[in-house]
């Protein structure tokens, strides 16, 4: 682990030896996402040019509009995950990958086997969601 000084506090890092094989996962990931959300909107039920002119039934046309909402949905969280692995690749650039944003520790590498995009600590996460009196 490389120590780098904070203002407040000394920051521990990965070394670039080990970010390196995370920045290719993390790449991976990026295209398999952007491919299934391209593939999501080929399969939206809305993208269907003869839909326009055809006169369905309301069944069909519920099943349309529930397939859309799901279709939507789910691109959409796919494009939440875009962006935290977008958000961690530029963290493994730039060298500081695996520390929590809030308190500069290392994150449990348990959890960044799991979630490889998590910012932050479980212990600064458990403080976020507490609710506040």
């Amino acid at each position: 682990m490389t120590k780098r000084k904070n203002k407040t506090k000394e920051t521990i890092t990965f070394p670039a030896s080990l970010l390196k094989p995370i920045g290719k996962f993390l790449v991976e990931e990026e295209k398999k996402i952007i491919k299934k959300i391209i593939n999501l909107k080929k399969e939206d039920p809305f993208a269907d040019p003869s839909r326009a002119s055809n006169n369905a039934s309301p069944d069909t046309d519920a099943e349309e509009q529930f397939g859309h909402m799901k279709n939507a949905a789910i691109r959409d969280q796919l494009r939440r995950r875009l962006v935290q692995v977008r958000k961690a690749l530029t963290r493994v650039k730039i060298g500081n990958y695996g520390t929590c944003e809030k308190c500069r520790q290392l994150i449990d590498t348990d959890r960044l086997t799991i979630y490889p995009e998590a910012t932050i600590c479980i212990k600064c996460l458990k403080k976020e969601e507490k609710p506040k009196k």
